[in-house]
């Protein structure tokens, strides 16, 4: 099998290692890029309903922890305070992609996330232009990785202090190696826990995982009486019922057959855990008791005409048809029964069974631990030329372009990295 020598090689074509690969190329390396997927960026390809949500406006860099998860939330805040939502909006820009904000400050392109895709390529593409090269190897299976140390003598005559790729393409030297493979959500497109083999079989630590961004079940028989509301979505507040840690959002709730999604259920499913409940508002702009008590002195309407007014009619009937107190014009009902389905209402417990699992999840909550990289290159730091970035390492973000921009960031930061490593220079701010 033939031996192949790169400056660099990126094991995953996603959105982090394009943007890696791109951005190093770019800087005069030499970089092999290697997926098992025919096509890059599948992930890329279907978020944001094919439009790609690729960043969001409202980023903090000095706060992280207001929109990322991690046992260390601050760990991204050094790759999100260099390369800033602001760089890869001029980038789109750079290249005419059209673009549009929806709401929150979340970004998706105009017309297709195949405009994102081709950009990336097209980024790699050129770094010819800059003395460098990007070559992509693609579908190309790893059997394994092994490091030579310094020192230790090599029975091909190859140089030391390097990694070697295993393929199915012949094997692959390289001082640096990056991986950027994803997690175990969407395993369909190809995802799997391949980053975390590696990173366990160079000792370093990966976090308990779990699927984040996903839709939440419930006991079949408990949910009987919604799951005929399948496709109806509400706008709604919904909390953690941990009160110590608690999180809410306001975000728009959809019914499903086995549970609970939309945005709201897929933000605080990366807060839930297993035997917690969570807690919904149904009506966050209403003070329905107040209303209900106000309606009860002057109509005659059946309560669920009342309730119709704030919620969708289908739910509103399913609601009342709970307690047979409810099933009555308003102004016959007692105070009582008024209030405690106002309080329901306000106030909806339901503890999941579970999610919809990593099949459905946009994302891995967990991954490599923070502890073991260097915030400033991502480089694993008992390991050098190691480096993870994107969704394999413990940085999670919320809904709405947070993930897309964290892998964007920890590229770019790594990239510089790997040139620093390559010249024997230090890096420089964006």
């Amino acid at each position: 099998m033939p031996h192949h020598r790169f400056d660099a090689v990126i094991l995953g074509a996603g959105a982090a290692g394009l943007f890696c690969a791109a951005q190093a190329g770019q800087r005069g390396l030499k970089v092999l890029l290697i997926d098992h997927s025919e096509r890059v960026a599948e992930k890329v390809r279907i978020s944001g309903g094919g439009r790609a949500n690729f960043t969001n406006r409202d980023l903090d860099p000095a706060a992280p922890h207001k929109h990322f998860i991690s046992a260390n939330p601050h760990f991204c805040r050094s790759a999100l305070a260099r390369f800033t939502p602001q760089h890869f909006i001029a980038l789109l820009d750079k290249h005419g992609v059209p673009w549009h904000e929806k709401h929150k400050g979340q970004l998706f392109c105009d017309r297709s996330a195949e405009d994102l895709i081709e950009l990336l390529l097209a980024e790699c593409a050129a770094a010819t232009a800059y003395g460098g090269l990007v070559e992509h190897w693609q579908p190309c299976r790893v059997q394994g990785v092994r490091f030579q140390a310094k020192g230790t003598p090599s029975a091909d005559g190859a140089s030391a202090g390097s990694y070697f790729i295993d393929s199915d393409r012949g094997t692959i030297e390289t001082p640096s190696l990056v991986i950027a493979t994803g997690a175990l959500s969407i395993p369909k497109i190809g995802a799997s826990g391949f980053g975390f083999d590696i990173a366990r079989q160079f000792g370093l630590k990966v976090t308990d995982t779990r699927p984040g961004l996903v839709p939440l079940t419930f006991d079949g028989a408990a949910w009987a009486p919604y799951a005929q509301l399948a496709g109806l979505s509400l706008p709604v507040l919904i909390s953690t019922g941990d009160k110590k840690q608690r999180m809410t959002f306001h975000e728009d709730l959809l019914f499903t057959h086995r549970g609970l999604s939309g945005p709201a259920v897929l933000q605080i499913s990366s807060y839930w855990r297993p035997g917690t409940p969570i807690v919904i508002d149904l009506a966050p702009e209403v003070d329905v008791a107040a209303e209900l008590l106000a309606a009860k002195a002057r109509s005659r309407k059946l309560i669920v005409n009342e309730l119709a007014a704030w919620l969708p009619q289908r739910l509103a009937e399913a609601w009342v048809a709970q307690d047979a107190t409810w099933q009555r014009p308003v102004n016959e009902a007692s105070d009582k029964a008024l209030t405690l389905l106002a309080e329901r209402l306000k106030r909806w417990p339901l503890t999941p069974t579970g999610t919809e699992g990593y099949k459905k999840a946009e994302v891995t909550v967990g991954g490599v631990d923070t502890r073991e990289l260097s915030s400033q290159t991502m480089e694993a730091r008992r390991q050098p030329g190691l480096y993870f970035i994107g969704e394999v390492v413990d940085v999670t973000g919320w809904l709405g372009g947070y993930n897309f921009q964290w892998a964007w960031a920890s590229a770019a930061v790594c990239a510089k990295a790997l040139v620093a490593r390559h010249t024997g220079t230090p890096t420089t701010p964006y």
